[in-house]
C-alpha cells in the first residue's frame, strides 16, 4: 500500500473578550422655594346715615295742642289786632258823632252795632287740617372706597443636580491563537540512507 507523504496543520483561532460597564445617569432636581405674600385690601366706608323729620307743629295746633310759649303769643297777637280794630272803631264812632249835625241817627247805629254779635261762618272742616304733618326725608349717602394691593411673589430656581458615571469597556484575549503542525509519511531520501521525519 503506498503511503502518500502528508501534512496536517491544526489551528485554533484567538477569541477575544469584551467587559463593558453601562455609564450612569443622576439627575435629581430640587424643587424650587416659592413664597407668596398677599396684603389685605384696605377698605373704607363713609356713610351718612339716612334722617326722617316730622313736623307735627300745625297738626298739634289744629288740635289745640299748642305749646305755653305759642298761645302767649297767639294772644299777645291776638291782643295786638283787637287793640287795633277798637282803636279804628272808636275812632270811627267819633268821627260820626262829630258830624251829628249832617243828619242821620249815628248814636243808635252805633247802638245797635255794638249790641249784636258778630255773624260766625261755619263750614266742613278736617281736624288736624289736610297736609298738616310736614314730612321731610334725607335718604343719606354711602361711599365706598378700596384700595387693591398686588400679592408678593418670590422664587428661587435651584440647579438641578447631575451626577454622572462614564462607562467603560474592557477587552482581554480570551483564548490565544495556535497552530498545530504534524508530518506524516514525510521522508527524505539521501545517499544510500532513508529518513522519516
Amino acid at each position: 500500500m503506498m503511503q502518500f507523504p502528508q501534512i496536517r496543520l491544526q489551528s485554533t483561532f484567538a477569541q477575544t473578550e469584551i467587559g463593558t460597564q453601562q455609564s450612569k445617569l443622576e439627575i435629581e432636581q430640587p424643587r424650587p422655594v416659592l413664597s407668596i405674600q398677599q396684603p389685605a385690601a384696605e377698605l373704607n366706608i363713609d356713610r351718612k346715615p339716612a334722617r326722617l323729620t316730622i313736623d307735627q307743629t300745625v297738626a298739634r295746633s289744629d288740635m289745640d295742642l299748642k305749646h305755653i310759649s305759642r298761645r302767649i303769643e297767639e294772644a299777645a297777637q291776638q291782643g295786638y289786632q283787637d287793640w287795633l280794630a277798637g282803636l279804628a272803631r272808636v275812632s270811627q264812632d267819633g268821627d260820626e258823632l262829630m258830624m251829628i249835625e249832617n243828619g242821620g241817627h249815628p248814636i243808635a247805629n252805633q247802638a245797635k252795632l255794638n249790641s249784636e254779635s258778630s255773624m260766625l261762618d261755619f263750614n266742613i272742616g278736617w281736624i288736624p287740617s289736610a297736609g298738616s304733618v310736614k314730612l321731610g326725608y334725607d335718604p343719606g349717602k354711602v361711599e365706598i372706597n378700596w384700595k387693591t394691593k398686588r400679592p408678593v411673589i418670590e422664587s428661587q430656581i435651584n440647579k438641578p443636580v447631575i451626577s454622572y458615571t462614564p462607562g467603560k469597556a474592557e477587552v482581554s484575549l480570551k483564548q490565544h491563537p495556535s497552530l498545530e503542525i504534524d508530518f506524516v509519511n514525510l521522508k527524505h531520501v539521501g545517499i544510500n540512507y532513508e529518513q522519516s521525519i
